[in-house]
């Protein structure tokens, strides 16, 4: 990735890094890792791992803020359907992320450049860059400036993402799903919980949330975009 292709990039993202390696591993999918660099640790997975949590952080954040008259249940349904991963898919081809991506040969040849499930990982790679770059502020600037616009115009009566799952699964004879909590931590009157929902007992989706309920709604709208994935491969 030369200079002219990260001043492009970071002109998108508002942002002008002070070490560019950081950014250059959170676009180098495992393919290429794995390919050239003969190393899993070069790969964005770690970043990922740090930018999911800041943006389920920021957007709450954002929620909490533009829409007072949303109830927390309310509030969780909006969060997973601004975090899944059709949601950042779009963000991502917003920037034309795809064309600057590290991908291997296989990955390259199949498609790997537009395909949403490696453009949102990539996505939120560079939010945990961003944060350990320049801290906090920078990456709430850039989610604040995508998301709050899609947050105060967005309508309040969210869709049942466990009901669209179960229909997705009805047409599908043969296959059932579970909703499996793998955690309750904190205090009885503050509890978080964490579920994940097994198609034929494979985890295809992860949620959290102040309440059972919420967490699997959660899950089912990451479950959803998985699902939508495998049947576009």
């Amino acid at each position: 990735m030369n200079e002219l292709q990260i001043e492009k990039l970071t002109d998108k993202l508002n942002y002008s890094f002070k070490d560019h390696s950081l950014l250059i591993k959170a676009l180098t999918h495992s393919s290429y890792a794995n390919e050239y660099i003969k190393s899993g640790d070069a790969s964005n997975e770690r970043l990922e791992f740090l930018g999911d949590s800041l943006l389920g952080m920021i957007v709450a954040l954002l929620i909490y803020r533009n829409k007072p008259e949303l109830s927390e249940g309310k509030m969780t349904k909006l969060r997973a359907e601004l975090v899944c991963e059709k949601s950042l898919a779009v963000f991502a081809k917003e920037l034309d992320l795809g064309k600057y991506l590290l991908l291997g040969r296989g990955e390259e040849n199949g498609g790997g450049r537009s395909r949403p499930s490696i453009l949102s990982d990539a996505l939120e790679a560079i939010f945990a860059a961003m944060y350990l770059d320049g801290g906090f502020d920078p990456v709430e600037s850039l989610l604040s400036d995508y998301f709050t616009p899609r947050i105060i115009n967005h309508i309040t009566d969210l869709k049942d993402h466990k009901t669209t799952l179960q229909e997705i699964i009805h047409g599908r004879p043969g296959q059932k799903i579970l909703y499996e909590i793998t955690s309750e931590q904190g205090p009885d009157h503050d509890k978080v919980f964490t579920v994940e929902v097994k198609l034929n007992g494979k985890c295809i989706g992860t949620g959290t949330g102040k309440s059972k309920k919420n967490a699997e709604q959660e899950a089912a709208c990451k479950a959803i975009g998985v699902l939508n994935e495998n049947e576009r491969k």
